[in-house]
């Protein structure tokens, strides 16, 4: 069964397949169109049986918590698997971390009004042999969401195409070296600080942040880096970072080395606006002039026009800082795609150590 493309070109083709939607439907015929989540409750939101391809997943969500899009959990599995294959905070998965809600817009994913509460996810996820997609409330309390999971149902799925994958990751903070504290600016290369922090080598990547460590074969179709400068006075620009990715083992250097973080992801000379497209762009800047790039900051790159192939492994890694000097809150999800199985993913953090700085050492809100 030939899945639907998303050309304009390719719209009038006809196929033989079905339209499917799992949904929070009132079965009842009434009103009350979502599902309610304990705290603590795991309940799967759709089990589709047979070959098929999810081609959209619409949600939005009632919680009068802060930080509920990094406390609850959304997993997918395909094909009767045990381990998932997404697994990620919710709102990370929908495109921006740091728990934060707000619109923006992308070809693959989207946060649209009110105020970003509606999530949207257009990336193709096939199956052969049946699909389940839960959510975990790891909030104090309730929380309600309304949902679409729209697919195509197919007689048998297409050789040749890879699963979905989705995974999440951070460091808190990341292992700088670099002690003295400076705000960057273009006079700190010529300092003598500046001088030896750019003259310092990193010809392994060892210490490089991991976006995304995979073994199969497949491609990498894009991640979003969503990255806290939280420490007061200190060098607190992150663009010197180069990415590099290793692909199939292959030794130094990586068959893909960049020259900054805002250069892999698509701007130049120290972004400090929110700019989308379809494939690129920072969704997230709270700096200000004194500390320019303090604070939260969110980048995303999507791959969709140029994904990254693998036959064996690969290693998505970017430095914190050139040779990574610096030590700042790193986060990020990856999407791919690849056979099957896949390698174990790090373990999912406890939900207090998800949370974003400030909120990490709040007390609990009491239950009423």
């Amino acid at each position: 069964m030939d899945m639907i493309g998303t050309s304009l070109g390719d719209l009038p083709r006809l196929r033989d397949c079905k339209r499917r939607r799992v949904s929070s439907w009132d079965v009842s015929g009434g009103n009350f169109d979502w599902w309610d989540f304990q705290a603590g409750e795991r309940r799967t939101l759709a089990d589709i049986k047979g070959a098929g391809c999810v081609k959209h997943i619409w949600l939005t969500i009632l919680c009068r918590e802060e930080y509920y899009a990094r406390k609850i959990l959304l997993r997918m599995c395909w094909d009767g698997e045990k381990t998932p294959s997404v697994e990620t905070p919710i709102g990370d998965f929908f495109g921006i971390g740091h728990a934060i809600i707000k619109n923006f817009t992308s070809l693959p994913l989207t946060m649209s009004p009110a105020d970003g509460t509606s999530f949207n996810c257009f990336y193709p996820m096939p199956f052969a042999d049946g699909a389940r997609i839960e959510v975990t409330n790891e909030c104090e309390g309730e929380c309600s969401i309304w949902f679409y999971v729209d697919y195509e149902e197919y007689e048998a799925l297409d050789e040749g195409l890879g699963r979905f994958h989705a995974q999440w990751r951070r460091q808190d903070p990341t292992s700088g070296w670099g002690e003295r504290r400076v705000v960057w600016s273009w006079d700190t290369r010529l300092t003598e600080y500046g001088r030896t922090v750019w003259k310092t080598p990193n010809l392994d990547g060892r210490d490089n942040y991991v976006i995304l460590e995979a073994e199969g074969k497949g491609h990498y179709v894009g991640c979003h880096l969503d990255i806290d400068c939280f420490q007061e006075e200190k060098n607190e620009w992150y663009g010197e970072g180069d990415d590099m990715i290793f692909i199939d083992g292959e030794p130094w250097p990586p068959r893909l080395h960049g020259t900054g973080t805002e250069d892999y992801f698509n701007t130049a000379f120290g972004p400090a606006e929110e700019f989308n497209t379809p494939y690129y762009g920072v969704t997230v800047y709270s700096g200000s002039p004194g500390q320019r790039w303090a604070g939260k900051n969110s980048l995303y790159r999507f791959h969709i026009e140029d994904p990254v192939y693998f036959q064996q492994s690969i290693k998505v890694a970017i430095e914190h800082g050139h040779a990574n000097h610096l030590s700042h809150d790193y986060s990020s999800t990856a999407y791919w795609y690849q056979t099957e199985p896949h390698a174990s993913f790090p373990q999912m953090l406890p939900v207090g150590q998800r949370l974003p700085r400030e909120a990490m050492n709040k007390p609990a809100p009491r239950k009423p």
